[in-house]
C-alpha cells in the first residue's frame, strides 16, 4: 500500500520513521513546508504533487489548519484520509464539508482513537443507547504551556492538581487544538460534541498525559484510564497518538486484522 504523509513535525516524522522499514508499505511522499533538512522519503511542496505520487492513503499529521486546507481535495480525489487532527472536526462546517467531499469523491475519512483506548467499545455501546459521556484530561504544567490554559490558570504557581476548565467537547477541541484530539475522538464515537462533558486539569505531579472517561447507558458502564508517556519533542502529545496512526495504517493495509 502506498502511503503519503502531510507534515514532518513530531508526529509526522515519528510515523515515517516507524513505517519506512516495513516492506508492505511504500511511503510515496511527504508534504512539508518548510522543507526539512533531511527526510528518508521524497519531499513535495504542494498537495497536487503529493496526490500525483498515487497514494492509497494520505495521513494528516500537520495540525487543524492542514486538514482545513487539504482535507476536501484529498477526499474528492478519491483517496482515503487518516487524520491526526481529529479535534478540527469540532468545527461543524468543516465536518460537513469533509463528509460531503467523501460522499462525492469516494475517499474515506478515517478517525483513529489516538491516545485513548476503548473507542471501539464506546462505538458499540452507542448502538445500545448512551446516557452520558464524561472525560477528564490531566497533564503537567509544561504540557499546557503555549495554550489557552495560560489565560485560565497560573501554570507556574500551581502546586496541586487543579481543574481549570469544564465544558463540552466542542469547546475543548476548538480551544485546545494541540491537547484535545482525544476528546474529539471520544465525542465522535459516542454522544457527539455538545453532549460529551470535559474536565481539563493541570497537575504538577502528573507523570505523562493522563486520560480517563466514563460512559453510561442502557448497555451498562464503560470506564477507562490511560497514562501515556509523551513524545520527547512535544510534551503536549501522548506517544500513543502516533502509534495509533501507525496501527491504523497497518490495519488499512490488511496487516492487522484485530
Amino acid at each position: 500500500m502506498r502511503v503519503a504523509v502531510i507534515g514532518f513535525g513530531a508526529i509526522g516524522s515519528f510515523v515515517i520513521e516507524h513505517l519506512k522499514a516495513d516492506p508492505s508499505i511504500e511511503l510515496s511522499a511527504a508534504f512539508s513546508l518548510p522543507r526539512p533538512e533531511a527526510c528518508s522519503v521524497p519531499i513535495v511542496d504542494s498537495l497536487g504533487a503529493l496526490l500525483a505520487t498515487g497514494p492509497d492513503l494520505v495521513v494528516e499529521c500537520a495540525g487543524h489548519g492542514s486538514l482545513r486546507d487539504a482535507g476536501e481535495a484529498i477526499l474528492r480525489h478519491g483517496t482515503d484520509l487518516l487524520v491526526a487532527s481529529v479535534g478540527a472536526l469540532a468545527d461543524s462546517v468543516l465536518e460537513r464539508a469533509l463528509r460531503q467531499a467523501a460522499a462525492d469523491g469516494g475517499g474515506r475519512l478515517l478517525i483513529p482513537g489516538g491516545a485513548l483506548g476503548g473507542i471501539d467499545a464506546v462505538s458499540a455501546a452507542r448502538e445500545a443507547g448512551l446516557d452520558s459521556v464524561e472525560y477528564s484530561g490531566r497533564k503537567a504544567p509544561q504540557a499546557w504551556k503555549g495554550t489557552r490554559a495560560e489565560q485560565l490558570i497560573d501554570l507556574v504557581s500551581v502546586t496541586e492538581a487543579t481543574a481549570f476548565l469544564e465544558c463540552d467537547a466542542r469547546t475543548a477541541a476548538l480551544q485546545f487544538p494541540q491537547n484535545a484530539n482525544v476528546v474529539a475522538a471520544l465525542a465522535l464515537a459516542g454522544l457527539g460534541f455538545e453532549k460529551t462533558k470535559v474536565r481539563l486539569i493541570v497537575d504538577p505531579t502528573a507523570d505523562g498525559n493522563n486520560h480517563s472517561f466514563v460512559v453510561r447507558g442502557a448497555f451498562g458502564e464503560i470506564s477507562a484510564s490511560i497514562r501515556s508517556a509523551t513524545l520527547p519533542s512535544n510534551p503536549k502529545t501522548s506517544v500513543l497518538a502516533p502509534y495509533s496512526l501507525i496501527q491504523a495504517i497497518k490495519k488499512r493495509a490488511g496487516l492487522i486484522l484485530a
